[in-house]
């Protein structure tokens, strides 16, 4: 068997593999779901249907778990109802198997990387970081092409019959959003897989922005991976913005503890409808957070048609059942001072975008482009509004995810408006991120610029302590006071030598150390 996989590998590089991982990854996403199903329908007292419904329901929250609408077939008007909150808890899985499928796809499986791989099946010797030589025989290298068709193909193979499956059930797929959402989430999660294998090369992204205008393409990425450093700056501030809003629910729950225990025990009362209420709680904690990171930015979210909440009144349904999380929703009436404590949180997100634009454009972000220097303060502008962009564009998807119908009428509107939530992310990260990255950049090039100049021969005086404190005079500034490393001994600058000072302005050398933090 050994043998025959070989040389099955060696026959079809990449395409092979990548069709069986890739159904191998929706048989197991598929697989957790209905294991899941079925124990909390085998642990119910009192099951509605047999085990054919509850695989039924196993497909259609598989599917749903892919961003696709579901539709409800029973309802007591009679007329299907849509069902379109997905959970962003249970999206993870499909996106990390199908990362890892295509991954595994791509790589030869020696576990030495793609290009490694490669050479080693070119018949020369790779140098390894301890020394070691990897011998020369080694599986082909892989076609990325071949490896993400493999997977996609191998995927929607599997999920196309599942989708059939479940449109016999009472909760079945949306055809039109089954269509768009399955394909799409199998080709992007795939195609970062393949990304991930090769190291995440920037030859695609280069030849896709080809097709622009010189000077739109030199705004945005050359010559100094302004694209790069701008995406860095946008996740960590969209990072920042959930991760507030995760904090702002933990503070709301722990502040309303008396009632959202008394909705989780007012559910149910055996311990496996208990257990269930317990795990939906945990798949929809991402989508509180960014209903209340949309809280936060101002717009919040909606609780049904007409229900909208957010810091400066608030209006919940009266008609929803009793739900832990929905504990968590401030009081009805105007909003209050501490409910506009909330925009701190895009206020501590915009800084950090900004913070994250600056170190790039001084150079002290490890993925900025060595060559590039220090920017000017016109490219330093254009990279934050680029993230600025880029961190409305995810929280506008986040918000698209995290909300949706749960019916007609009145529920035909929950969470927040994905265009509202974006908007509001644009003009807060925008309004913040700008004059913080002008002005650290600013800070950070001039403290460059200065250690440079003490480098270059500015008189220095040592002030004891091995180094640690010093003042010294530079031809442009004047006298300053400056911290070394403490190397002990030396130049007089720092004491070992190379460490830049943190320089501070004094009148005199004495005034130094009290001037200094």
């Amino acid at each position: 068997m050994s043998l025959l996989r070989t040389r099955w590998r060696d026959r079809s590089p990449g395409l092979a593999a990548g069709l069986l991982g890739g159904v191998v990854a929706a048989g197991l996403g598929l697989a957790s779901c209905a294991a899941l199903v079925t124990l909390l329908w085998i642990s119910s007292p009192y099951p509605d249907s047999g085990p054919g419904g509850a695989l039924h329901v196993a497909a259609a929250l598989w599917v749903l778990a892919h961003g696709a609408e579901l539709v409800r077939a029973d309802t007591l008007s009679g007329a299907p109802a849509p069902v379109g909150v997905t959970p962003l808890l249970l999206l993870l899985l499909p996106v990390w198997l199908l990362h890892r499928a295509a991954r595994d796809a791509t790589d030869p499986g020696d576990g030495v990387g793609v290009a490694v791989g490669a050479g080693a099946k070119a018949g020369v010797g790779v140098r390894l970081g301890g020394g070691g030589i990897l011998p020369d025989a080694g599986p082909p290298p892989v076609s990325a092409r071949n490896a993400w068709a493999g997977v996609v193909l191998g995927y929607l193979a599997v999920a196309t019959p599942v989708v059939l499956y479940a449109a016999g059930g009472a909760l079945r797929p949306s055809w039109w959003w089954a269509v768009v959402c399955l394909p799409l989430v199998t080709m992007g999660a795939a195609g970062a897989g393949v990304w991930t294998a090769f190291g995440r090369p920037g030859g695609p992204v280069g030849r896709a922005l080809r097709v622009l205008p010189r000077n739109l393409r030199e705004l945005i990425v050359e010559p100094d991976a302004r694209l790069g450093a701008a995406t860095r700056a946008a996740g960590a501030g969209a990072a920042v913005l959930v991760g507030g809003g995760a904090l702002l629910l933990a503070v709301s729950l722990v502040w309303h503890g008396a009632a959202a225990r008394e909705a989780f025990l007012q559910l149910t009362e055996g311990w496996s409808g208990r257990f269930a209420v317990l795990l939906l709680c945990l798949t929809l904690v991402p989508n509180a957070a960014v209903w209340a990171a949309a809280y936060a930015l101002g717009p919040g979210f909606a609780l049904g048609t007409g229900h909208v909440v957010d810091p400066f009144a608030s209006a919940p349904a009266p008609l929803l059942p009793p739900f832990p999380l929905l504990a968590a929703v401030p009081d009805a009436g105007p909003g209050t001072p501490l409910n506009w404590t909330a925009g701190a949180v895009p206020l501590v997100a915009g800084a950090v975008v900004g913070w994250f634009t600056a170190r790039a454009a001084t150079g002290a972000d490890p993925g900025a482009h060595e060559a590039a220097g220090v920017w000017s303060w016109r490219r330093t502008v254009a990279a934050a509004v680029l993230a600025a962009v880029l961190c409305a564009v995810l929280v506008a998807l986040l918000a698209a995810l995290a909300g949706g119908p749960l019916g007609d009428g009145a529920l035909a509107r929950f969470g927040p408006v994905w265009w509202q939530a974006g908007g509001a992310t644009l003009a807060w990260v925008g309004v913040v991120a700008l004059p913080v990255a002008v002005l650290v950049r600013a800070w950070r090039g001039w403290g460059a610029a200065a250690s440079a100049e003490v480098a270059e021969g500015g008189e220095v005086a040592d002030a004891g302590g091995g180094g640690l404190w010093g003042w010294v005079s530079l031809p442009s500034v004047g006298r300053w006071w400056g911290r070394g490393d403490g190397g002990g001994g030396g130049d007089g600058a720092d004491g070992g030598g190379d460490a830049p000072y943190d320089l501070l302005p004094v009148d005199s050398p004495g005034e130094g150390p009290s001037r200094v933090p």
